[in-house]
């Protein structure tokens, strides 16, 4: 068992691309005669299949979602891409192999975006593709503490939409949620700024107490 480790979502949590899957989930609802901002709000707490899933014929997913994933491939590319305050250095005075990310998109535009920033790479990225079940259910939590090794019990999600934080407490594990200016319904914890929940997330690695 490798102790105490940290399983972070990636987008709005470590970084912000939100407005570039927008704006290609806005292109990809009008080009099929679909409410964008519908269309959005589901794309927020489930992978691109479900959300395809959602509102097309099932004969139409999966041309539709391989447009989908060829825009989104450029977008991680060259699209607007901003950081997070103290991700850089919040990761970097993690341990490698005591983190993970568990991420709604796919492993290579989360590397790519991750070079894009300078942010170290985790031994550990469970994407979309990885389990059967996405956010909400817990799966995807589970099979990061499954890879390092980790008990439920010994692992802390750091999220900030409410599809996270669902699957975190569905994994048994402790879950605290950031960059919200209220916390998530259901967290054990929250804080403003990841880089407020910063030396708090260190501590619970460590072992320190008082982690929830």
């Amino acid at each position: 068992m490798s102790g105490r480790v940290v399983l972070f979502d990636v987008d709005g949590t470590l970084l912000d691309a939100l407005d570039g899957q927008r704006r290609l989930w806005g292109s990809w609802a009008e080009r099929r005669g679909l409410d964008p901002d519908r269309v959005y709000e589901v794309a927020l707490r489930t992978r691109p299949l479900e959300t395809a899933a959602e509102f097309l014929p099932a004969a139409e997913v999966a041309a539709s979602i391989a447009e989908f994933d060829a825009l989104e491939d450029a977008e991680a590319e060259h699209g607007e891409l901003r950081g997070i305050p103290g991700a850089r250095e919040l990761l970097t005075a993690l341990p490698r192999g005591r983190w993970a990310v568990v991420t709604s998109n796919a492993e290579r535009r989360v590397v790519r975006r991750f070079a894009r920033l300078g942010l170290p790479v985790p031994s550990v990225v469970v994407d979309n593709a990885a389990s059967e079940r996405g956010k909400p259910a817990p799966d995807p939590f589970l099979m990061a503490a499954q890879r390092l090794a980790a008990h439920p019990i010994d692992c802390l999600v750091v999220e900030d939409s409410a599809s996270g934080v669902t699957a975190g407490l569905a994994a048994g594990m402790t879950v605290w949620s950031v960059n919200r200016p209220r916390p998530v319904e259901g967290a054990h914890r929250h804080f403003a700024t990841l880089a407020d929940a910063a030396p708090s997330i260190l501590r619970f690695v460590d072992g320190g107490p008082g982690v929830r």
